[in-house]
């Protein structure tokens, strides 16, 4: 399941991952929201937050991701990702240089901290 996170500044998203994620969820929740917000904002922020509830992602749900990536690749501003899912840790770790955006990853425990650097203004 993805549910949209409340609260944060204009031209940045939240989502929090839980359960198991499956591709209805992006149809259903992200990639609406994700395509209002850039009919409103030339650059995205991204706060995305894997909690330790999450049980995995269907591979549809891992598709439609890179399909939503690829079609606003120059659009991303930062992304932020929480999460001390080993694995998740590990490939974001590895292949973090290919997201088109600045990229911090953060663990769960600074939620916080991931919160105000995403949505804090760029360094000009």
């Amino acid at each position: 399941m993805i549910e949209q996170i409340e609260g944060l500044p204009a031209g940045t998203l939240g989502f929090r991952a839980r359960g198991q994620v499956t591709a209805a969820d992006y149809e259903r929740v992200l990639v609406p929201d994700v395509e209002a917000a850039f009919a409103l904002n030339r650059k995205l922020r991204l706060l995305y937050v894997i909690g330790e509830d999450f049980t995995g992602f269907d591979p549809g749900a891992l598709w439609d991701d890179a399909k939503l990536g690829m079609r606003h690749l120059s659009g991303w501003e930062r992304v932020a990702l929480v999460t001390d899912v080993p694995w998740l840790r590990m490939t974001a770790t590895a292949m973090g240089f290919v997201v088109p955006a600045e990229f911090r990853l953060f663990p769960y425990a600074e939620l916080a901290a991931a919160k105000r650097w995403v949505s804090e203004p760029a360094a000009a």
